[in-house]
């Protein structure tokens, strides 16, 4: 009896297949004899020729290994649920339409920040808040003193790649970028909401069996 150590990944996508395969969805270690082996386990097939979601769970992916290789003693040490997100066809390369849509964010997003940044300004009166600081520290009243405006804008912008982490299209440090991480959070939630809606589904089907058997 082989140790069979398993970590399935929480989403994968694949195109163009008509089986999935155990090594398409999760790591796999096992001894070298008995590896290649494990790796090709059949997990199900595709039969619908669509665009779609499938959920594969922990338990299907056990029941496949013991049905191949029976005796053998599983470990998961991944997720208990797997989303396949299955396309019938590879996504041809519309770098033309991605740029023209990055191009339409970035602008959006410009004008946004800018108005939200100016709003901010108006109503907390920051010019009146220079001219304060200058009469404080020059004992003259001055409207607008770019004394102070300029070096305040300066540290605006810096202070902006700095919480963003980029410049020039680089990164500043190794951390990820507050965008990175809300989008990891997003897509997180986003799979969590289909595993549970897919298992949802999936137990509906079940009872239904259930009920006409």
């Amino acid at each position: 009896m082989l140790d069979i150590y398993i970590k399935p990944f929480k989403k994968v996508s694949l195109s163009e297949v008509k089986s999935v395969y155990l090594k398409n969805v999760s790591e796999v270690y096992a001894p070298s004899e008995i590896l290649k082996r494990v790796k090709n386990i059949k997990i199900m097939d595709i039969k619908e020729e669509e665009q779609k979601n499938y959920l594969i769970s922990i338990i299907d992916i056990i029941n496949a290994i013991d049905k191949a290789m029976p005796g053998h003693t599983i470990n998961n040490v991944g997720e208990m649920d797997t989303v396949l997100e299955y396309s019938p066809k590879k996504e041809k390369n519309k770098s033309f339409v991605k740029t023209l849509k990055v191009i339409a964010v970035t602008i959006i997003l410009l004008a946004g920040s800018s108005t939200a940044i100016m709003s901010f300004h108006s109503d907390a009166q920051m010019s009146k808040v220079f001219e304060n600081y200058y009469y404080i520290f020059f004992n003259e009243r001055i409207e607008n003193p770019m004394i102070l405006d300029i070096p305040y804008s300066i540290g605006l912008a810096v202070g902006i790649i700095v919480f963003f982490n980029h410049f020039i299209g680089r990164k500043i440090t190794t951390d990820p970028t507050p965008i990175e991480v809300e989008m990891s959070t997003y897509e997180s939630n986003v799979t969590d909401n289909i595993i549970d809606t897919l298992n949802v589904e999936k137990t509906k089907g079940g009872n239904k069996k259930d009920g006409n058997n």
